[in-house]
């Protein structure tokens, strides 16, 4: 007797196992690529597993809703995650006291670009105020920038997706940028970064360097405070 493959499909569906198996899996295929490429910028995992993800989530029909019912134990790892990014901190700590005057106006100024620069564009194509409430906070890391949107009026799914592009993008243009203008700060390449891209970016910042990993770390973190007090701030010039 052949056991019907619709129904076993039904069957492994029903429970959180399949989803958050395919989420590592996924993610180990990214990494493998990745490894593969000799860690290139353009071959981030994170944008390979998402792609992988989101194929396999359209030719099987399955909504976000469920799949993210499964793979929520993953969410629930990027607290301890963003924890494990005070290692290299501390390792560094000496350096950014030294330098905390121009951490500060690098923060300073990365907010304020991150957030005016997008609300600027976006309001010159005529993107209507919930568009650009959800786009103030997308340099932000996802926990945050989903609650200051949700404050501001915005979508948070689709702050979410902007988050996500961001990083992604962040970590991918990185490198290549900083080689091309001679950057060779580790510092200021790490907080640029961290300030930019959030976690996605400085993942690839302690890829690269853990002096910049450090740095981006902290941008990171400073950021998302930063964003919750400009964003509201800021968004009132174009709304």
């Amino acid at each position: 007797m052949t056991a019907d493959p619709a129904l076993i499909w039904a069957y492994l569906t029903q429970g959180p196992l399949l989803w958050l198996t395919a989420t590592l899996g996924a993610y180990a295929l990214g990494d493998a690529v990745s490894r593969a490429m000799r860690r290139q910028s353009w071959a981030n995992p994170v944008l390979i597993a998402v792609l992988a993800l989101g194929l396999l989530l359209t030719a099987t029909g399955t909504d976000y809703g469920t799949y993210f019912e499964g793979a929520q134990f993953v969410h629930f790892l990027l607290g301890p995650a963003t924890v494990c990014l005070a290692l290299p901190m501390h390792d560094n700590l000496a350096r950014m006291r030294a330098a905390a005057l121009p951490i500060v106006a690098g923060l300073l100024a990365g907010s304020l670009v991150a957030v005016g620069s997008a609300l600027a564009i976006a309001h010159l194509f005529g993107l209507g105020p919930q568009v650009l409430a959800s786009l103030a906070p997308k340099s932000t890391t996802a926990p945050v920038a989903i609650g200051i949107a949700e404050r501001l009026g915005g979508l948070p799914t689709l702050t979410a997706a902007l988050v996500l592009i961001t990083g992604v993008f962040g970590a991918m243009v990185v490198t290549p940028l900083f080689d091309a203008l001679g950057l060779r700060d580790w510092r200021a390449r790490g907080l640029a970064v961290g300030t930019a891209a959030h976690g996605i970016g400085t993942a690839r910042a302690l890829q690269v360097n853990p002096t910049a990993g450090a740095f981006a770390g902290i941008a990171m973190g400073l950021n998302a405070v930063l964003t919750a007090i400009l964003a509201p701030l800021v968004l009132r010039l174009f709304v």
